[in-house]
């Protein structure tokens, strides 16, 4: 049987996701469950009173071509181990992709197997670049600029300005960012930020320590001085960091030396193409299609 989920199993999806996401942080899973999860947007398949299967959709405004559009995000699809292969996947998936289909017009996927929903018509459509920093890589600078507590309202004016280069990214908002630094600081991060001579915010790096090295998974910057010095600041706190960027970002101008690794990151389906054709004017017949009207480069950096 496939219902929503109800309060009193928030704990048994919970450890689902311990089981099946192995990798995932348990301080980002503890800060989500407890701020963000909302049992009204979780799918369950439920077997002789058991949740054998789950996944989250997740609704949010995604910005495309000046345009304000409707879309979800799937997030934390699993299926527990010893209930595999047997299709309950499959029968949520059908649910949750027919409530999309009336209700948006795209419709995005987090996975790192994109064989699996492929049959969805689901097809990669975000690219991330993961550059590995070591203090060679970057050129020493001081700190002069740095800051330690920026403020949700400096946080959203800077990123406003960053995205804007870019398109196929959630609208974020004050409350947004407001909810970001306490995340991040779940998580055991920081969030250190870079203004100029004028007090005026030009850059932030979300820094998140992971054993012997420094995972920057959001580096926002308006120019390479922002860049170079918030390199620096995470450069301080281990000697390898890792910058998470969109794949349009060619850190490679910066860090000629670094490692760079791309990585699908997020799927997206065309859930009605003759509407998205009326809307922009533009012939679309599939996700390749909208990718190729896109006027500015891709950029999403979302987890739910």
């Amino acid at each position: 049987m496939i219902t929503k989920a109800n309060e009193s199993q928030t704990e048994e999806i919970r450890e689902i996701w311990r089981i099946c996401f192995p990798q995932e942080d348990p301080r980002y899973a503890e800060y989500y469950f407890k701020n963000l999860y909302h049992p009204d947007n979780c799918y369950v398949y439920m077997l002789e009173g058991k949740i054998v299967s789950c996944l989250i959709r997740n609704i949010h405004a995604l910005m495309f071509n000046g345009r304000a559009l409707q879309a979800s995000m799937i997030v934390g699809a699993a299926t527990l181990p010893q209930y595999r292969q047997r299709g309950y996947m499959h029968a949520l998936l059908n649910i949750v992709i027919d409530a999309c289909e009336h209700s948006e017009l795209l419709t995005l996927i987090q996975t790192e197997d994109s064989a699996m929903y492929k049959n969805f018509r689901f097809r990669m459509i975000y690219k991330r670049a993961q550059y590995t920093v070591t203090r060679s890589d970057c050129k020493r600078t001081t700190n002069f600029g740095c800051g330690y507590n920026p403020t949700a309202i400096d946080l959203l004016k800077v990123y406003s300005a960053f995205i804007s280069r870019f398109n196929g990214y959630y609208a974020r908002d004050l409350e947004y960012f407001v909810k970001y630094i306490n995340e991040i600081r779940a998580e055991g991060g920081k969030i250190v930020a870079y203004f100029n001579g004028k007090d005026q915010i030009q850059g932030y790096a979300s820094m998140i320590p992971m054993g012997d090295e420094l995972v920057v998974e959001e580096l926002i910057y308006l120019d390479s001085m922002a860049l170079t010095k918030l390199v620096n600041a995470a450069l301080q706190e281990k000697k390898i960091v890792k910058l998470l960027v969109s794949e349009a970002e060619n850190l490679s101008v910066i860090f000629p030396k670094a490692d760079v690794k791309v990585y699908g990151s997020t799927m997206m389906r065309l859930n009605d193409a003759e509407l998205f054709t009326k809307l922009f004017g533009k012939k679309v017949l599939n996700v390749e299609d909208v990718a190729k009207i896109s006027q500015r480069p891709l950029n999403l950096n979302e987890f739910a």
